[in-house]
């Protein structure tokens, strides 16, 4: 299993909370916008397009806005208006929020660890919304993903995939694994880096939204329905065009260093421990592959 040593120790402290009535209003309202996107699935799966997107992106900003997030999005320069042409859209994993964060931006398939399509009404959003699940229990899987991915990109899909394969607290950060990356070489598309940050509204950087060590998805929600000011920045970076990279490492690579500038922490990086990397589904893949 993808591992990050991260947990409660890398929580940030000192961040504003809100009073309980309003966490609650805040989960209240979360468990609305979940539950009327669920009730009206069908009507969006009818639509097709720009009007499929919209509704979508209608889903996901009404999320956000239940717990209280501020987007801030920079550096677009078209991501929205493409229609027809496939593309992995990679970032940096921190939080649950991520998901609703490039959705509300531009609504796209996932590729999903597969234990999310066992959560409430979110995993059924995500099944339906069209994700590729991968089994990471089960490692001779891997390449069929792998090849499943490279048919929705070919297709004209952009899929949306956390190359670290686990989260992080967003101070430190993992490696890229390149197996996946073989799906955007194999589909001749390119590569959109995509750099998350989470801030508070005075500015400082807080980890607080990080989904990390023991959590359960319930602990994480009842963390971020606290925080006040809560502000989460995306900066949408230029797109890596196929070939600029010879293989799938030097395209995982290339994809990381982008994020990492693009968040100014190029020397922030920490390497996976060895020992957990080698039991880990991509790299067992990777020797193989």
């Amino acid at each position: 299993m993808p591992f990050s040593p991260c947990g409660d120790g890398c929580l940030t402290a000192g961040a504003p909370t809100v009073s309980r009535p309003v966490r609650l209003l805040r989960v209240g309202a979360a468990c609305g916008v979940l539950l009327l996107a669920f009730t009206g699935l069908p009507a969006v799966l009818a639509v097709r397009g720009a009007a499929r997107d919209a509704l979508l992106r209608l889903v996901f900003r009404g999320l956000l806005r239940a717990f209280g997030v501020r987007l801030v999005v920079r550096g677009v320069d078209g991501f929205t208006a493409e229609r027809g042409r496939g593309a992995l859209v990679v970032n940096n994993h921190i939080s649950w929020l991520d998901i609703a964060a490039v959705n509300a931006v531009r609504p796209m398939r996932a590729l999903a660890k597969r234990e999310i399509a066992d959560w409430p009404v979110l995993g059924a959003l995500v099944a339906r919304g069209g994700s590729i699940f991968l089994d990471r229990q089960r490692l001779s899987l891997l390449p069929a993903t792998v090849a499943e991915l490279a048919g929705a990109l070919r297709g004209g899909a952009l899929v949306n995939v956390t190359p670290e394969g686990t989260t992080w607290c967003g101070l430190a950060s993992g490696r890229f694994a390149p197996a996946i990356f073989q799906a955007a070489i194999d589909g001749g598309v390119p590569v959109r880096p995509i750099a998350l940050r989470y801030r508070l509204a005075d500015g400082r950087e807080t980890t607080q939204p990080a989904f990390i060590g023991e959590d359960s998805l319930l602990d994480s929600v009842r963390r971020v329905a606290r925080l006040r000011g809560l502000v989460l920045e995306m900066h949408v970076c230029a797109e890596i065009a196929p070939g600029r990279a010879t293989d799938r490492r030097e395209l995982a690579a290339l994809a990381q260093t982008t994020i990492q500038a693009a968040l100014g922490t190029v020397t922030h990086h920490r390497a996976l421990p060895a020992l957990r990397l080698t039991s880990t589904m991509l790299e067992v893949a990777e020797s193989g592959a």
